[in-house]
């Protein structure tokens, strides 16, 4: 009797934050560019007609998006596609037109099992050439989940990508991994100078912030020079987070989320001194899968807000960020009843969503 007292109480509590939510899908439009047959996991645009796709299970396109035209690129390293591994983000380099160099992680098998690993190549017609590792973090665990795997670069000439805690909770506090942290490198790979714990040589030099669970969005604000993060709670407490160096995020800690066999809180408590608290929570979780905060002419109120992809949920997350740290929330596109991956932006302020079941969509106004 008490576990269902407790039961009922904790969904009292979540349906309390879910309720905090508006809706508004009428005046977007959405078409389809292209389908694959996998999941379009991430999406770097070359320019506003081309983009290159990464599909979980290792295959990668150049994809027009004019006319949906798909062409197959070559030359991949194998991925561990199974669970949540594969083949995940790309991102073209901030020096794209000079360098030519594309951005990759994967799920790389290695005797120990496969680890999130960073990479970057370049595309010479239709294959990839001059394939880099660039690490192949310590991140091996005998699950095949929370890889992390978001990519984003600053404006000084630094690449982040992320990873999960690889299902081991005590991997995200333990520095002597990589898991469950933000990597923060220079594009050819070699560790910064001015790393936090470049000096610590029981710390991986690489890591620039730690204590997270899942970061399944990553986003640099060049307009703003700061980092940002979503990632995923267990059941609820999924979160956005402003990235800081040297910081600790708290899993698993303080969470606000339960654990998944009852309505018990994981963790001490949902704050505590010396861990970052996020901007916002998610509660019922909506298993954030990319983020970007807008900035285009197309839904220009929208300038400044952040966008999440949803799997769980199923739709479009923005979330405006009030003067006083209050946030507003609104979702789009629960019509579609897509699990949505992927997000990106072009230079016209159009979207590209990638969803698990294939598809490649874009969205523009009515």
């Amino acid at each position: 009797m008490q576990y269902w007292i407790m039961l009922f109480i904790s969904l009292l509590s979540l349906n309390g934050y879910a309720n905090n939510v508006s809706r508004d899908d009428q005046h977007l439009n959405v078409t389809q560019v292209a389908e694959f047959n996998g999941i379009p996991w991430g999406i770097s645009l070359l320019n506003d007609q081309f983009a290159i796709i990464t599909v979980k299970q290792g295959e990668a396109y150049k994809v027009n998006l004019t006319n949906g035209q798909k062409q197959a690129l070559s030359n991949l390293p194998k991925v561990d596609s199974r669970g949540q591994g594969g083949l995940l983000d790309v991102a073209k380099s901030p020096d794209y037109a000079q360098d030519g160099w594309l951005y990759f992680t994967y799920a790389k098998p290695t005797e120990a099992g496969s680890v999130t690993t960073l990479a970057r190549a370049k595309l010479d017609n239709n294959r990839f050439i001059n394939w880099q590792d660039l690490l192949i973090s310590r991140s091996a665990s005998a699950t095949s989940k929370h890889y992390g795997g978001r990519i984003t670069f600053d404006d000084q000439q630094h690449v982040f990508f992320s990873i999960g805690d690889r299902g081991v909770r005590e991997n995200a506090q333990d520095l002597r991994n990589h898991a469950g942290s933000i990597i923060r490198l220079n594009l050819d790979g070699k560790v910064p100078a001015d790393n936090p714990f470049v000096s610590h040589a029981n710390i991986r030099n690489e890591i620039w912030s730690y204590g997270h669970r899942n970061p399944q969005g990553l986003f640099y604000d060049n307009n703003t020079q700061t980092l940002w993060s979503n990632e995923h709670g267990p059941r609820g407490g999924d979160e956005i987070n402003l990235i800081r160096p040297g910081a600790n995020y708290g899993w698993p800690i303080v969470s606000y989320g339960k654990e998944y066999w009852g309505p018990i809180s994981v963790g001490e408590g949902t704050e505590k001194d010396g861990i970052n608290s996020p901007i916002k929570v998610y509660i019922p979780s909506i298993a954030p899968s990319s983020l970007i905060r807008y900035q285009g002419l197309l839904f220009s109120n929208w300038n400044g807000d952040f966008l999440s992809t949803a799997l769980a949920l199923r739709h479009l997350n923005k979330i405006h960020v009030e003067k006083d740290g209050s946030t507003k929330e609104t979702r789009y596109l629960e019509d579609l009843n897509e699990r949505l991956r992927s997000i990106a932006q072009d230079t016209q302020g159009i979207l590209y969503l990638g969803t698990d079941s294939g598809k490649l969509l874009k969205v523009t106004l009515q």
